[in-house]
């Protein structure tokens, strides 16, 4: 039996094969908050691979939410005031228009956040919209970001304590892993799963597209603004983690130490090295996934160069402004100023001999504005989002349908403030959350119609893309056909959608197909 009856609290429970979760029904649909697919961090298992909870008996209240992943909170993104940051915080959320035998498509979210914050408490990734306009089930993963997740402390490892990297990619392993167990008993599909993600959440997505483990866990992919070339190598990611023990004061040969330092001072660490790092090393993340020979065995876009991605339909795409956001937020994420962006561009001659200088100077020609703020922007725009997108979107269009979208729109607001498509902008479109996020008077000082109408042709593509794997609007809008290396056909998302040939033409040429490793 899928769905029980609590006497006590009148809750609808699922079964799950760890143990009875109680949810509750809003709205049309039945929700289930931070359900465990993993135990809680001990100082022991900090920086181990996630483990099982402790099977329960009792049905465990899944109403409200526990601990978010460690992290600084209200840093950059705007949190809920009740979430706390804890060890309790290997959870996922679940939405189900209902709990029956029906076997809906199941969409996987995982949030984005620099590898550094975020949660899937937040208010914006609420799934109930989606699980009821589109009758599938939605899944909310929250793992574990910043020091605890991407920093890559193997070098350190000692017979009494050996440090596994890339723990945030284990940990949403593990939820995918649990959906397959589990999702049957919430009504949906375990064969029909879509994973989606933004910004980091993206390029978690892009990782695991190359992740042996992976492969069969999802069978769709939608990647949003993925910083797909922001994957450390082992030289890189030891640097790092230097830096990181040195600001805690910790000797390299006592990084053990770790596991019983308070959780907010390693969060506080890892969170100036995620600004402060950028800051030394334009282009390249304080925190990110690395390659390790296992999870990741090797660079994620040399890997779809060579054909490695899993054969499954992705649909891919960026925003037309990526950059302007983290001028606004004043963050050191991505180099906005020329010269932060020149020196980018040095460091990326350094380490790619097959990008010398007389190369780098053709790019630099191919914007106008290279030595105003504006110029910067688009240089850093392209080298952290759109040229690695499109090098993916190529590769992977050579055995699997691909689908390239560009998200143009900006309402009056956006506009006026000068931040247009910025990152994070498509979001509430997605989720049909509007009300939930800092920008959110933007769409209701102008161009709120627009807005609502944007929104339902996303959701419905994104919804027909997770139950047939393609991703038709179901409307008279525009048809969205796949993308390929001859006609490189690109959705161009606006307040009426349209569908370009290679509508960046003249850029990619200019880049050429080189790999960004940022190694």
């Amino acid at each position: 039996m899928s769905e029980i009856e609590d006497d006590d609290a009148g809750w609808p429970v699922v079964v799950t094969e760890h143990g009875p979760v109680g949810g509750e029904r809003a709205a049309g649909a039945v929700v289930f908050k931070s359900i465990p697919y993993a135990a809680p961090l001990e100082p022991s298992t900090r920086f181990v691979k996630p483990q099982p909870p402790e099977p329960w008996t009792a049905v465990k209240d899944c109403t409200k939410h526990r601990d978010i992943a460690p992290q600084m909170m209200g840093k950059l993104i705007p949190l809920d005031g009740e979430l706390n940051p804890g060890p309790d915080c290997l959870w996922l959320n679940v939405w189900t228009p209902e709990i029956d035998d029906k076997r809906r498509p199941v969409m996987v979210w995982v949030h984005g956040g620099a590898y550094c914050l975020g949660t899937a408490a937040q208010g914006v990734y609420d799934g109930r919209h989606l699980a009821v306009t589109g009758d599938v089930v939605v899944v909310v993963l929250n793992f574990r970001i910043g020091a605890l997740g991407f920093i890559d402390l193997r070098a350190f490892s000692t017979p009494d304590c050996e440090f596994v990297p890339n723990l945030g990619l284990h940990d949403i392993l593990a939820g995918l892993r649990w959906v397959r167990d589990n999702i049957a008993a919430f009504g949906g599909d375990p064969d029909q799963v879509t994973i989606f993600g933004e910004s980091a959440g993206g390029g978690c997505v892009t990782t695991l597209m190359v992740s042996p483990p992976a492969e069969g866990l999802f069978h769709r992919a939608i990647v949003q603004s993925s910083p797909a070339s922001a994957v450390f190598g082992p030289e890189r990611a030891e640097l790092v983690a230097r830096r990181f023990l040195a600001m805690l004061d910790v000797e390299p040969e006592n990084a053990r130490d770790l596991c019983n330092l308070p959780l907010d001072r390693l969060a506080e660490a890892a969170d100036t090295l995620a600004e402060e790092f950028p800051a030394e090393n334009p282009g390249v993340l304080g925190v990110s996934p690395v390659v390790d020979g296992d999870i990741v065995p090797r660079y994620p876009i040399a890997a779809y160069q060579k054909g490695l991605s899993h054969r499954i339909p992705l649909i891919i795409g960026t925003n037309a402004d990526e950059a302007s956001l983290f001028k606004f937020i004043k963050s050191q994420i991505m180099p906005v100023t020329p010269e932060a962006v020149n020196t980018m561009l040095n460091g990326i001659a350094k380490e790619h001999p097959t990008l010398p200088p007389e190369r780098i100077a053709e790019i630099l020609a191919a914007y106008p504005d290279v030595d105003r703020p504006k110029g910067a922007m688009a240089i850093s725009r392209d080298a952290g989002f759109r040229m690695p997108t499109i090098w993916l979107a190529e590769a992977h269009s050579r055995h699997s349908p691909t689908f390239l979208y560009r998200f143009d729109y900006a309402t009056p607001i956006l506009k006026a403030a000068r931040l247009g498509a910025t990152h994070a902008t498509e979001l509430p479109y997605v989720f049909g959350n509007f009300g939930t996020v800092k920008f959110d008077p933007t769409f209701w000082l102008g161009g709120r119609q627009v807005s609502l109408e944007i929104a339902g042709r996303i959701q419905r593509r994104w919804l027909a893309f997770a139950r047939y794997g393609v991703p038709a609007a179901l409307d008279a809008s525009k048809h969205w056909a796949m993308y390929d290396e001859r006609k490189r056909l690109t959705l161009l998302i606006d307040a009426v959608d349209s569908l370009v040939s290679d509508p960046d033409e003249e850029l990619r040429k200019t880049w050429g197909d080189q790999v960004l490793a940022f190694s």
